[in-house]
C-alpha cells in the first residue's frame, strides 16, 4: 500500500515538474499574436452549397500547424471569418486599431493576420499606412484549403510566424509572406488566380524568403510612409474607374451625380491616359474639388508626363500615383484626405 502511494506521489511530482518545465519553456518564447479574418486558408467545402466557405476559427489555423508551439507562444483573436471580397474599410480599421493596440506590449513582437487572397493585398497595404509601430505584421493565406491534398496554408502560417519573430523583420512594415516569399505590401500583388506562387513583386523582386534553412532578407522597402489614423476620422468615399477604348466618362458622371464621392482614382490606359470623353468628365470631378488620382492598368512602371493630355491633366490638378496600382492608389487617398483635399499636398503622398 505504502508503496503503491510512494509511486503515485513521485509519478505526480515528475509530471507537476514536467508542466512546470513546459510552462517555463513557453514562457521564454517569442509572444506573437495572430488576428484571425477567413479566407480560403480558414474554408472548408460545404456540400449543401457545392463550394468552400470559411469555417475554421483562426485557433483552429493554429492547431493544424506542426511544430508551431515550439516556435513561438501564439495567442489568436477571431475578428472576421468570411471571404475577403467581404473585407471592407470597417475591418481594415479594426485590423489596424487592434494590431497598433498589441503591438504596443512588450511582450508582443508581432502580429500576423490570416486572410483570404483576393483583396489581401489591399488589407496589407492599409496596414503597412496605418499601423504605428516598428514591429512587424506579417498577412497570410492559402491558395489550397485545408481540405486540399496540397493544402499550402500550414506552411504558409508557420512562415509567418517566422518571419513575424525574426529580429530582421522590425522595422521592414506590413509584409505579405506566401510560398516562403517575402515581399513589401506596397509592392506585391497577386498574379495568378489559382496557383500557389501567385504573390509576387513584378518589378522589384522579394525582399527576402523564408526557406527550409532560416528567414532572409536581402533588401529593405524604402517606399514607405506611415499616416497614423484616430477612431474619430471618416475615411471617404473613393471609387476607382477603369479606361478602356471607347470610354466616354458616363460612370463619372454617374458618381457626380450620386453627391457622395471624396475621390476618385482612374485606373488609366498607359502613362495614365484617358479618352478625351473621359478627360471632360474629369474636369467637371475637378470643377467640384473632387481629388482626381491618376494610376495605370499597366503592371509595372510609374507615371511620367510626356503627352499634352498628361500636361491638361496636370492643369486641371489631377494626381499621378507614381508606381501604385489603382486599388492600392484609392487607399493612400482615403488616408491622405484625412489630411488635406489640395492637389499638390496629395500629390507628396503620392510622391513619398
Amino acid at each position: 500500500m505504502r508503496s503503491a502511494l510512494l509511486s503515485c506521489l513521485v509519478a505526480a511530482l515528475v509530471l507537476a515538474q514536467s508542466v512546470s518545465s513546459a510552462r517555463q519553456q513557453t514562457s521564454t518564447l517569442p509572444h506573437v499574436v495572430v488576428l484571425a479574418t477567413g479566407g480560403t486558408i480558414a474554408s472548408q467545402y460545404d456540400a449543401a452549397k457545392g463550394g468552400l466557405e470559411p469555417a475554421l476559427s483562426g485557433a483552429d489555423l493554429v492547431r493544424a500547424v506542426p511544430g508551431l508551439d515550439q516556435l513561438a507562444r501564439v495567442e489568436v483573436e477571431q475578428v472576421a471569418n468570411i471571404g475577403s471580397p467581404e473585407i471592407t474599410p470597417v475591418i481594415w480599421r479594426e485590423l489596424a486599431s487592434r494590431a497598433n493596440e498589441v503591438l504596443a506590449k512588450d511582450n508582443v513582437v508581432g502580429v500576423v493576420v490570416t486572410h483570404g487572397t483576393d483583396t489581401l493585398e489591399e488589407t496589407a497595404y492599409f496596414l503597412d499606412l496605418t499601423v504605428t509601430s516598428s514591429k512587424p505584421v506579417i498577412v497570410v493565406g492559402a491558395q489550397r484549403a485545408p481540405s486540399y491534398f496540397d493544402s499550402d496554408g500550414p506552411r504558409n502560417l508557420l512562415n509567418a510566424v517566422r518571419v513575424a519573430i525574426s529580429p530582421e523583420a522590425k522595422g521592414m512594415g506590413t509584409l505579405v509572406v506566401m510560398n516562403g516569399q517575402i515581399n513589401a505590401a506596397r509592392d506585391v500583388t497577386k498574379t495568378n488566380t489559382v496557383e500557389a506562387e501567385t504573390f509576387k513583386t513584378l518589378e522589384f523582386g522579394a525582399l527576402g524568403v523564408a526557406d527550409l534553412g532560416a528567414v532572409r532578407f536581402y533588401r529593405a522597402p524604402l517606399r514607405r510612409q506611415t499616416i497614423p489614423l484616430e477612431r474619430s476620422q471618416p475615411l471617404g468615399r473613393v471609387e476607382i474607374i477603369k479606361q478602356y477604348a471607347g470610354a466616354d466618362g458616363r460612370l463619372i458622371r454617374l458618381l457626380l451625380q450620386d453627391g457622395t464621392l471624396d475621390g476618385l482614382v482612374i485606373e488609366g490606359l498607359g502613362l495614365g491616359h484617358v479618352t478625351a470623353a473621359t478627360f471632360e468628365a474629369v474636369k467637371e470631378a475637378r470643377a467640384r474639388d473632387i481629388p482626381v488620382v491618376l494610376s495605370t492598368r499597366v503592371y509595372t512602371g510609374r507615371l511620367i508626363p510626356l503627352y499634352t493630355r498628361d500636361a491638361e491633366a496636370t492643369a486641371a490638378g489631377c494626381i499621378r500615383a507614381d508606381n501604385l496600382s489603382a486599388q492600392k492608389a484609392r487607399i493612400l487617398l482615403m488616408l491622405a484626405l484625412t489630411r488635406t483635399r489640395k492637389s499638390p499636398e496629395l500629390q507628396q503622398y503620392f510622391d513619398r
